[in-house]
């Protein structure tokens, strides 16, 4: 596989061997502008290292390299060591190598034989799917995607919030004010109502809490008549997920919810007092954390039911047993940052040496109108309205400028949905999101859609100029001169690395926005050169770049949970 910085970095350890290598390649930069080179060493740093200023560094560096196949010359210019690739060269490499390994391309084994537990999306049992849960959903869709593309194993596991004192709530609720007929006919919207009308009535009458810890407490002891409503609550909300689960092309290997590690708390809480971490407070037991910045862990409440913490160790513990996890990754909101720094350090001082392989993936908040989403007040936007007026906005654009176009319906449900995860993933995933409808429903610019349509564009290319297998093999590099054909090139070449950085930072946002640049490259080759001319080698030449980009696109777009479309 073709390297340019490995390429780089060898020859300036040549010149340099007592530097280390590898901080050699890593120092390697891509200029802000091609007119400055395709690969830059800045000096500066080497300036104390070598007792010499940065330009006379670059120079002599400069003066000493040999002449290469693949760089047509080097420069110093202002302390920088500055390499010009061989562009023919360049561009046979790297279009050849996207042409063969084709939906590999980007690729790799460097996860063979290891196993990633993925921990997402982990709705409530008993509330609505709301936009909230968007964002935990995509972003650990994203990245098992990637992961698996990296040659992991993964696990995904959807780690159901259906245990815990809002089920007491629920059927305190479902007692006074619910009905068997409503909430069939109603599902999990009823349960909704049911929820938010507790909270409405527990501010006037504080018993209903006491009554709510009871029944939880009547399910941690395996009462027949609290566990028989629980599970017909969670029935129900199942059906109501997995519907948005196919919309979103969304699956998992595991539905193991909190309950699931009911049973395995209690040797969690044994071992804990076996290994003097617990403590009595208030009748409670805690794990002290105060000597590591952190407030007490809350392990028993005094009533002896467990909490969150509680069922997360446990959990951790079946899961190493179960999957021996290289990595086991928690896919949540930021807000809940505290809580796994707490029992991550539980399960260090419990002498466990993967502690180090828990990993918290944070993300922003999202808001309504800057206010935070609030099942209980009943302020939540329902996440498939989201995508249901997504796909039927984008079938209204498709029946007026492509009224024909075959399975329109299967291709707006595609377009629709990809246009809402598309624009969950746009940004960086820290940082806060207030929902818009407008923004969520904007199809123009940065978007999926725009994504989705080049790729079909690229289709459309290759299927007007009706190759045959040995048009696909030829093609002379030499013939591609422009600079918008470089570019595309070159932006090509960094589809392996986007992939690399997106894992290392666990950032599905750096493929998504990388497409966007990929798209607008192409776009531009599109505009500014015609492809299907008449010189057969300059035809071949271009078309090359076509496929190269479709397939690149294409891989690209699974990555984060889209489907590569070829009409539109």
């Amino acid at each position: 596989m073709l390297d340019i910085k490995q390429i780089v970095a060898k020859s300036i350890h040549n010149q340099l061997p007592d530097l280390d290598y590898q901080q050699i390649y890593e120092n390697l930069e891509y200029p802000p502008n091609v007119d400055m080179g395709d690969v830059a060493l800045p000096c500066f740093k080497l300036s104390k290292l070598l007792r010499k200023a940065p330009m006379q560094i670059a120079q002599e560096l400069a003066s000493g390299i040999p002449p290469s196949e693949f760089f047509e010359k080097v420069e110093a210019v202002s302390g920088y060591l500055n390499f010009f690739v061989n562009r023919p060269r360049f561009m046979e490499e790297v279009l050849n190598r996207i042409i063969d390994q084709h939906e590999k391309y980007g690729a790799s084994d460097i996860g063979k034989s290891r196993n990633i537990v993925i921990d997402y999306s982990a709705p409530n049992i008993a509330k609505p799917f709301h936009v909230g849960h968007l964002r935990s959903t995509a972003i650990g869709n994203s990245l098992r995607r990637i992961f698996e593309f990296m040659g992991y194993n993964c696990i995904g596991i959807n780690y159901l919030g259906d245990w815990g004192t809002q089920f007491g709530k629920l059927i305190v609720a479902y007692n006074l004010w619910g009905s068997r007929q409503a909430v069939e006919e109603k599902g999990i919207n009823e349960l909704m109502r049911l929820y938010v009308k507790f909270h409405q009535e527990a501010e006037k009458d504080p018993t209903l809490e006491d009554e709510a810890r009871s029944w939880f407490a009547r399910m941690e002891n395996g009462d027949s008549q609290a566990l028989e409503l629980w599970q017909w609550f969670k029935d129900i909300s199942l059906k109501e997920f997995k519907k948005v689960y196919d919309l979103m092309g969304v699956d998992f290997d595991y539905y193991t919810g909190e309950s699931f590690y009911n049973d395995k708390t209690d040797a969690v809480v044994e071992e804990l007092k076996q290994k003097g971490l617990l403590e009595e407070s208030q009748g409670a037991l805690i794990v002290n954390l105060e000597e590591y910045g952190m407030p007490p862990c809350m392990i028993l409440k005094k009533d002896g039911s467990t909490l969150y913490a509680t069922r997360d160790i446990a959990a951790a513990i079946h899961r190493k047993k179960e999957y021996d996890f290289h990595k086991c990754i928690y896919v949540t909101g930021a807000s809940q940052s505290l809580h796994f720094q707490q029992w991550f350090k539980i399960i260090e001082l419990m002498g466990y040496g993967w502690a180090k392989e828990l990993i918290h993936v944070p993300f922003g908040i999202v808001s309504l109108g800057g206010e935070k989403l609030a099942t209980r007040t009943g302020k939540v936007v329902l996440l498939e309205d989201i995508l249901s007026e997504a796909i039927k906005k984008t079938l209204e654009i498709i029946e007026s400028k492509n009224p024909d176009l075959e399975n329109k319906e299967e291709i707006a449900r595609y377009m629709g949905v990809g246009a809402v995860i598309f624009s969950d993933l746009h940004s960086n995933r820290i940082k806060d999101v207030s929902f818009s409808w407008d923004e969520i429903l904007n199809f123009d610019g940065e978007t999926g859609p725009y994504v989705q349509y080049t790729h079909a564009r690229a289709c459309s290319v290759i299927r007007k100029a009706g190759e045959t297998e040995a048009d696909k093999k030829a093609f002379n590099s030499q013939l591609l001169q422009t600079k918008e054909e470089y570019l595309l090139c070159k932006l090509l070449y960094e589809f392996p690395e986007k992939i690399e950085l997106a894992l290392s930072q666990l950032e599905p946002s750096i493929i998504t926005r990388y497409l966007v640049d990929l798209a607008q490259g192409f776009n531009r080759f599109y505009h500014e050169h015609s492809i299907l001319v008449d010189n057969q080698e300059l035809r071949n030449a271009r078309l090359a770049l076509v496929r190269a980009t479709k397939i690149t696109l294409a891989n690209g777009l699974k990555l984060i949970g889209l489907k590569p479309l070829e009409r539109v």
